[in-house]
């Protein structure tokens, strides 16, 4: 395990160790029953086979590490890599939990790291869209790449095509206002919803065979639990979050109630289930 990143990505870094990090780790089990299902989505379309060698590029508290890594069996291997040491602890803790020996973490910015040029499959859920320089990053991720090596990573479609983000943020936004709202290029979960802007970083980066395939599903957002839990989720977790951090307590209870408000009609037996809208995009090496 390394210290702390230096250099590239600063901001998310420091969002990731001291702010992010600790929150995803609080609703680990409720993300994960809300995207395990893209994540394995995303694995079919790496056409893993047993024996490969896997770097799972932010790979948070592994969920997608452990699922890889019984993928490609134990004479494979996966490499997980993150900057947030929070979520890699987590990660770790699973790993020996599940004794699964075919998996290693590194913490480290992938955008810079030093890697071997020792891997098969390139994968990724949600985890390449907050890098501060995409083309610099996916650069260095080529050079970890075997010649025919894999892509297959997942990343969000536009807000307004993800109503599980775009109606609670409609809600908020009665009660709070955005000086300014930032760059759709700039780091976050929708830094990626253009795709003709996608396949020009990859390609750039020196990838072939590019293939960006749009996915519409239905997300149980907060992973199946009840209105009240998921109303929580949906206000600490992802932009929303951010955005109410500052906020006065009064705001905060105005938000939660037109929030519980906005998500009702969604309500379902199973829990809150609410569209949205990804990219699976594909590469070789």
């Amino acid at each position: 395990m390394t210290d702390r990143p230096e250099a590239a990505n600063v901001d998310q870094i420091s969002y990731w160790n001291d702010v992010g990090g600790p929150k995803w780790v609080r609703y680990q089990a409720m993300l994960d029953r809300q995207l395990d299902a893209i994540g394995s989505a995303a694995m079919d379309a790496a056409t893993l086979v047993a024996g490969e060698s896997v770097l799972d590029v932010g790979c948070g508290c592994g969920s997608t590490t452990l699922a890889l890594a019984r993928r490609v069996g134990p004479s494979g291997h996966v490499t997980g890599i993150d900057i947030s040491g929070p979520m890699l602890e987590v990660a770790r803790n699973r790993a020996r939990d599940e004794h699964l020996t075919n998996v290693s973490f590194e913490q480290a910015d992938a955008q810079v790291f030093p890697f071997e040029r020792k891997f098969d499959v390139l994968f990724s859920r949600f985890g390449v869209m907050f890098f501060d320089d995409p083309p610099r990053a996916f650069a260095n991720l080529h050079g970890a790449m075997r010649d025919g090596g894999r892509v297959a990573f997942v990343c969000w479609q536009a807000l307004h095509k993800n109503p599980w983000m775009s109606v609670p943020m409609m809600a908020a936004f009665q009660h709070i206002t955005i000086e300014a709202p930032p760059s759709p290029d700039a780091p976050g979960p929708f830094a990626f919803a253009d795709a003709s802007r996608t396949a020009g970083i990859l390609d750039s980066a020196g990838f072939r065979d590019i293939a960006i395939c749009g996915l519409d599903i239905d997300l149980s957002v907060g992973g199946g639990s009840d209105l009240d839990d998921t109303v929580s989720f949906v206000l600490d977790m992802g932009p929303l979050g951010r955005v109410l951090s500052g906020a006065t307590p009064d705001i905060r209870s105005a938000v939660a109630r037109d929030v519980r408000l906005s998500l009702v009609n969604y309500q379902k037996d199973n829990g809150v289930e609410m569209p949205g809208a990804i990219w699976i995009v594909t590469a070789v090496a």
